[in-house]
């Protein structure tokens, strides 16, 4: 929204002043600003324009605004950070800023006797404004520049104490600019919702990349950055209690922080690799994860099979997917659904991602001996209800989930398989005879995730028949006046038309038939087959279904799944 008015100091001075009583000019907040104004808003956009139409100034969305590189060039780095403006184009004569605080007089004044033109300020969204400067500068960017705040940094607290040594390795890694160069990185990947973190070594240097939704995602950073790659890694072995001299073998550990008061915990893996040690960091976000089967994207009709399924008396049930496909947070919904005061519930991981209340939790330690197999005899002499196998991975645990099984528990699993009917053929191979399959497996849920369309920026559109696949209800979807919806992109999704994840579940019920399929070491193809002809909705087929509600877009399910 553009404002048709004269910029004033006069307009900015009376607005300081009449604010003075609850802002300070450091931490600016719009809303809090068009209140003091007289303004009532509901939104950040809303006391954006109401601000600026207040004093006169243009605003801008810096979400769509493009930004001329030849001025970004020429303009002083050191002052993008110390007062938090950015050059977005030259105008007549002037230079024109963005701004995030409209009281701050001294940085504009600043900023235009530094490059010796006048400066024609713009408001835009604080943290528009810093998301800009990010993508422009990269993720550290003020740290590499040495423009350190005076106050101490409390974006990010350690839960835990940490220990180092007098090398210089160590003394490296506590230097103030990369202890905040490091927490950056963090909060950024915290504040992005992603659920793992990159840093790769490179002939040329130092790549960040974020997983967002499932999808990896280069962040920008500056050149300069690949002289604290030493350093960076120093610190984020201390933080996570390695031993910083080692740079030949790989390393885990863990770190345990608070991020803007939220409990998070990182899983720290170190390789060695031909340009240096690369380092993957999953983000454990307590705060964020919802364990609830309503809340996981299950249609109404698989969330009530499956709910039977979970409070049978005894039996296997698996879930099955590759690697990040969700079945942890779906094995851990269903035991919050049965979990109760009555019931005995003990679980073996490797790892423990989550801790749950009210739940028996054993990491396992293959190093010591304490396997899944290990540990699940163990469990069973602690008299439990309900047994959750983190994997089955051999025979020895296949036989042994097999065995509590058949003793009157119920035992929850995942298996690494591309369908649900693809489990049954996945234990006989392992070993595990196909009569004790067919007896104890109960259930199996297959599962994908979704990227889940951004409400704000989706677009509905008609696609033509020769771009779908075969097998989109392309008709059935026009008859019923059911729209499709593609992905856009904006500023609420950082440009990806995408926020969030949903689940693509395909969940098969063991009946007479199936069972006896088992039994006669049948192709997994015929058990499909049989099952749909049971009721059971494939991968594929809720995939559609969840693009017919408007959830997902149809590239997303061409993603993740394929033609049945």
């Amino acid at each position: 929204m553009s404002i048709a008015h004269t910029f004033t100091s006069k307009a900015l001075q009376d607005a300081r002043l009449s604010s003075g009583r609850g802002i300070s000019t450091g931490e600016v907040s719009l809303s809090q600003l068009a209140a003091e104004l007289g303004f009532a808003t509901e939104t950040e956009d809303d006391a954006l324009r109401a601000v600026g139409e207040a004093m006169g100034l243009e605003t801008v969305d810096l979400g769509s605004a493009k930004v001329d590189p030849t001025v970004l060039l020429d303009f002083p780095v050191k002052l993008i950070h110390r007062y938090g403006v950015f050059p977005l184009r030259r105008e007549e004569g002037t230079l024109v800023v963005a701004i995030g605080n409209p009281l701050d007089l001294h940085a504009l004044d600043a900023v235009s006797a530094a490059v010796g033109v006048s400066v024609t300020p713009v408001l835009a969204l604080p943290n528009e404004l810093a998301r800009l400067i990010k993508t422009h500068l990269g993720v550290g960017s003020q740290t590499v520049d040495g423009l350190l705040a005076q106050q101490e940094d409390s974006e990010v607290e350690m839960l835990e104490e940490i220990e180092f040594d007098n090398s210089e390795a160590a003394e490296q890694a506590q230097q103030a600019s990369v202890v905040r160069l490091v927490n950056e990185i963090l909060v950024e990947a915290v504040e992005a919702r992603a659920s793992d973190i990159h840093l790769e070594a490179q002939a040329r240097g130092m790549k960040i990349r974020y997983r967002i939704d499932g999808v990896l995602q280069k962040q920008p950073v500056p050149p300069e950055i690949n002289r604290f790659q030493a350093a960076i890694l120093s610190r984020l072995k201390i933080m996570a209690k390695l031993n910083i001299a080692e740079k030949r073998v790989p390393q885990d550990g863990r770190i345990k922080l608070k991020v803007h008061g939220r409990e998070v915990d990182i899983r720290v893996s170190i390789i060695p690799m031909l340009h240096g040690e690369g380092v993957v960091m999953r983000v454990l976000d307590k705060d964020r994860m919802q364990f609830s089967l309503r809340g996981i994207g299950m249609d109404e009709a698989v969330y009530a099979r499956f709910s039977r399924l979970i409070k049978l008396p005894h039996g296997i049930i698996l879930v099955t997917g590759p690697t990040g496909s969700g079945k942890t947070t779906t094995l851990y919904s269903a035991l919050n659904e049965i979990r109760d005061e009555e019931t005995k519930i003990i679980t073996t991981e490797d790892p423990i991602e989550y801790q749950l209340e009210g739940i028996n939790q054993i990491q396992v330690h293959t190093k010591v001996g304490l396997t899944f197999a290990a540990s699940l005899r163990a469990i069973l002499r602690h008299d439990p209800d309900v047994v959750l196998v983190g994997e089955i991975r051999d025979l020895e645990t296949a036989e042994n989930a097999v065995q509590a099984s058949l003793t009157g528990h119920l035992v929850f699993s995942t298996l690494h398989t591309n369908d649900a009917a693809g489990a049954f053929m996945r234990l006989i191979d392992i070993g595990v005879e196909p009569f004790l399959v067919s007896s104890t497996v109960e259930g199996v849920m297959a599962q994908r995730l979704v990227r889940v369309l951004c409400r704000e920026c989706r677009q509905p559109y008609v696609p033509r028949r020769a771009e779908l696949p075969t097998d989109f209800p392309l008709d059935e979807c026009l008859q019923r006046g059911e729209r499709v919806y593609r992905a856009v992109g904006c500023r609420r999704c950082r440009g990806t038309g995408y926020s969030g994840r949903v689940g693509l579940y395909e969940l098969l019920e063991a009946n007479d038939e199936i069972r006896r399929l088992t039994s006669e070491r049948t192709p997994s193809h015929i058990v499909k087959e049989a099952a749909r002809k049971a009721g059971m909705k494939t991968l594929r087929e809720d995939g559609w279904l969840k693009v017919r509600r408007g959830i997902t877009s149809i590239d997303e399910v061409l993603r993740v799944t394929k033609a049945d």
